[in-house]
């Protein structure tokens, strides 16, 4: 509806976890590089935790459109299987199809696992929401991991979910697989108002705007404020503060739009002195299951979110070929190649997976 007036091409704050729009603010790009990490480096199981709408799923849906032809990948997004359920969606991923019972199945899938195991092939599982997981499907899930060889994991599985998920895992019934646990790591929501604001300007220049400074500094503030840095509040924020704008006639969206819209959706922000802590953004360590392509856009966006922590300034952004408002020439995202830099990551590793 307001497209047109603000100059749009696409809607820049819609709630679904479209990959599309991720912006990589220093926050992000840790989650990222961790997920890549533990992928690259095979680490079997890997559990990703994070409070509702910071942005997990989008996350795992932007892996997995850049993973290399090499990787086949699963991806389960309702948890609420019975053992029956969860084996069928294991089964449609490998494309195996004549079994009668779980021990021919197990038999054929250690069978397909270790064959493409030896040709160098990757193959990850990734489930989501999984905090709603039955404890018996997580038990099969820890005997999934068993299919190894001495010194690899044959099946890589991410498990992604709310902080429950950590409590869950906690449950002295699943000991055993936290104890395969390889790699942890937390999506934070966005930190402070420089990475709110970025977030913002980011998605509306991939959106096609040339005009990035449609909300104030004011309104920016309140939003952050309002949301707590979680992505999927700040879109519906921005969203219906467009809207609002829109029908008002303001090119603009000042804070007292925001106030408005933020009262409506019972958003108002419960202190208004929320501290912001600023924290510096890490390199990335490299690999090689990704695309080449997607190494380089990782890499160049992870260069650019440095630049603005060190100028205090938002990094320039190109989006579909337009330029910024800096006036810099247009390229395209490339994902990130030759990362020969250390990566120090807020992750957790678990020794004895194997």
């Amino acid at each position: 509806m307001y497209k047109e007036f603000f100059g749009l091409d696409d809607t820049p704050f819609t709630l679904t976890p479209d990959p599309r729009f991720i912006v990589f603010t220093p926050s992000y790009n840790e989650v990222l590089a961790s997920l890549y990490y533990g992928l690259e480096n095979a680490k079997g199981l890997i559990v990703l935790t994070g409070e509702v709408g910071t942005g997990k799923t989008t996350a795992l849906r932007w892996i997995l459109r850049r993973l290399d032809s090499s990787v086949l990948a699963a991806y389960v997004f309702n948890p609420r299987l019975s053992i029956d359920e969860f084996y069928h969606h294991v089964t449609q991923l490998l494309g195996i199809k004549d079994w009668t019972n779980k021990a021919e199945l197990l038999t054929e899938m250690g069978r397909v696992l270790e064959e493409r195991h030896r040709r160098g092939l990757r193959t990850v599982l990734i489930i989501d929401e999984a905090h709603e997981l039955s404890d018996y499907v997580l038990e099969e899930i820890r005997l999934l991991m068993n299919f190894e060889s001495d010194n690899a994991k044959h099946l890589q599985i991410v498990l992604t979910g709310q902080p429950e998920l950590r409590e869950k895992l906690n449950q002295p019934g699943l000991r055993q697989l936290k104890q395969r646990v390889a790699l942890r790591c937390n999506m934070h929501s966005l930190p402070n108002i420089d990475e709110v604001e970025r977030y913002i300007t980011e998605r509306l220049l991939i959106a096609g705007s040339d005009q990035p400074n449609i909300f104030t500094p004011g309104a920016i503030d309140f939003i952050f404020q309002c949301s707590e840095g979680i992505p999927r509040l700040i879109n519906n924020l921005c969203d219906n503060a467009l809207l609002t704008a829109y029908a008002a006639g303001d090119a603009v969206v000042s804070r007292q739009v925001v106030e408005e819209v933020a009262d409506n959706l019972d958003l108002l922000p419960r202190n208004e002195q929320l501290l912001a802590s600023e924290k510096p953004a890490e390199k990335i360590s490299s690999g090689g299951i990704l695309t080449a392509e997607a190494r380089e856009e990782l890499w160049q966006n992870q260069t650019r979110a440095e630049a603005a922590i060190k100028t205090k300034k938002l990094p320039t952004q190109v989006v579909n070929g337009k330029t910024n408002a800096n006036g810099n020439g247009a390229k395209k995202n490339n994902l990130f190649e030759d990362l020969d830099d250390e990566i120090h990551l807020e992750i957790e590793e678990v020794g004895g997976f194997y």
